[in-house]
C-alpha cells in the first residue's frame, strides 16, 4: 500500500517539433509582433510634421489637407475591391501552391510568374504592397515579391499603353527592355544587402512567420 502512495505519475517530455523545438501553445505566432509606435511610426511622424507646418503655414498647411484629403478619396475608391481580390486569393491559393510557382527554389519560372502579376495588375502602387503581404504569408521568396512589386510600379500593361501614345513605341519598348533587366537586378541587391535581420524584420511586419530556410545571411 505504501509504494502505491509512494509512486508519483511521470511527466512527459514536451513533443518535439520536426524542426527540433517543443509546442508551442495554440495561437502563437512564428514570430515576434513589432512595437505598436515602431511600426506606425512613420505615420506619426508625418502627422505632426504636418500638424506642425499647418500651425506655422496656414497656407500650406491647407494645400497640404486638402492633397491628403483627395489621397485619402482615391484610396477608398481602391482599396475595397483590392481587399475582396486579397480574401479570394487567401482562399483559392493554398500555401503549398504558392511555395511551388513563386517560393525559395523556383527560378526562372517564380520570376516569370511574379513578372507577369505584377504587370497584368492595375491601380496605384499602395495598392501593391497588399497583395506583397499575402506572398509573403503564402511562402513566395523576397526576391520574387520584389520583383513583383518592381512589375506592379514599371511594367504594368495600362502603363505601356498610355506610355507609348504618349512617348512612342521606340521610346516605350526601349524602357521596358531596361526594365525587365534592371527589376531583377535590383531585386537580387535589394535581397542580398537587406541580410537576415531586415528579412526578419519585414516578415515580422507582414506577420510572415520567418523568412525561409537558405535566406541570405549578413
Amino acid at each position: 500500500m505504501s509504494e502505491m502512495i509512494d509512486q508519483k505519475p511521470e511527466r512527459k517530455p514536451a513533443q518535439q517539433m520536426p524542426n527540433g523545438s517543443a509546442n508551442k501553445t495554440p495561437g502563437s505566432s512564428g514570430s515576434p509582433r513589432q512595437p505598436f509606435l515602431k511600426r506606425y511610426g512613420a505615420f506619426f511622424l508625418l502627422l505632426i510634421a504636418g500638424t506642425v507646418a499647418g500651425l506655422l503655414l496656414p497656407d500650406l498647411g491647407k494645400a497640404a489637407l486638402n492633397n491628403t484629403l483627395g489621397s485619402f478619396k482615391e484610396m477608398l475608391s481602391v482599396l475595397p475591391p483590392i481587399f475582396v481580390l486579397l480574401g479570394l486569393l487567401d482562399v483559392w491559393v493554398d500555401r503549398a501552391t504558392m511555395m511551388k510557382y513563386t517560393g525559395k527554389g523556383s527560378g526562372f519560372k517564380g520570376v516569370l510568374i511574379a513578372f507577369l502579376l505584377g504587370s497584368a495588375a492595375a491601380g496605384p502602387l499602395y495598392a501593391a504592397f497588399p497583395f506583397a503581404s499575402v506572398m509573403l504569408k503564402k511562402g513566395s521568396s523576397l526576391f520574387n515579391v520584389l520583383i513583383f512589386i518592381g512589375a506592379w510600379s514599371t511594367t504594368k500593361i495600362p502603363l505601356l499603353a498610355f506610355e507609348a501614345s504618349s512617348m512612342g513605341i521606340k521610346f516605350t519598348l526601349i524602357r521596358l527592355a531596361l526594365s525587365l533587366v534592371g527589376i531583377p537586378i535590383i531585386a537580387l541587391i535589394t535581397d542580398r544587402v537587406l541580410g537576415k535581420s531586415g528579412m526578419e524584420e519585414i516578415y515580422a511586419l507582414n506577420d510572415a512567420g520567418q523568412p525561409p530556410a537558405g535566406a541570405p545571411m549578413k
